[in-house]
């Protein structure tokens, strides 16, 4: 099987497998999103989750994580990884979304990657999720481990990746593309041992045996 054919199965069936397969960060606004996704860098959605309601509390606008220190920030992301530089990130972009974008967050994957802590991936998560632009697709440590065990790809960085899997699928399925593998990753294939038995995919996954 080609590996278009594989991509056409697949947006087919993981619709049916994960019809409310989403964005699992918390967030209410663009803003919030890209906040979330910035600290999500080397952690989980979980954590991140726990942490933003009172960062989101304390800093309601751009404007006042603008106007905080990093050292303000840092008081309520202290929990997760790269924490002092995560807090420098998130100061730094909300000064230039306030100074270079009349406070309101981007919706281009150009003018956001120009954001501090902000790279292509951050940018297609904002972008898909907050602004329903399907500029790309989300290439996390999910979708990458599924794209090579799927035989979607061979590459083994993320912007190749990406590059490969956008040539194949349609643009309008980009942004839930890549909900559908991450939550296949975190529910069926996992990095370890994954649930090859009990996956609905097995049929269309070269690597089933080799890993089941």
């Amino acid at each position: 099987m080609t590996r278009q054919k594989r991509a056409a199965f697949l947006v087919e069936r993981l619709p049916a497998i994960y019809p409310t397969a989403h964005c699992e960060l918390d967030y209410n606004s663009p803003l919030e999103l890209l906040v979330a996704t910035i600290l999500s860098a080397q952690s989980t959605d979980r954590q991140v989750n726990k942490t933003t309601p009172s960062l989101f509390a304390a800093f309601p606008t751009v404007v006042a994580y603008a106007a905080a220190t990093s050292e303000q920030i840092e008081h309520y992301i202290k929990s997760l990884g790269l924490f002092r530089n995560k807090a420098k990130n998130i100061n730094a972009a909300a000064s230039d979304i306030v100074s270079k974008h009349g406070g309101v967050v981007p919706r281009t994957l150009a003018e956001l990657t120009a954001l501090a802590g902000v790279g292509r991936k951050t940018a297609n998560v904002v972008l898909g999720n907050a602004f329903g632009i399907d500029e790309g697709i989300v290439v996390d440590t999910h979708v990458m481990r599924l794209s090579q065990r799927l035989k979607l790809t061979t590459k083994k960085d993320a912007v190749k990746i990406e590059s490969d899997l956008i040539k194949i699928i349609p643009r309008s399925h980009w942004t839930v593309f890549s909900h559908w593998l991450i939550w296949h990753g975190r529910r069926r294939c996992f990095a370890r041992s994954p649930d090859c038995a009990g996956c609905e995919l097995t049929d269309l996954c070269p690597s089933a045996e080799k890993i089941s």
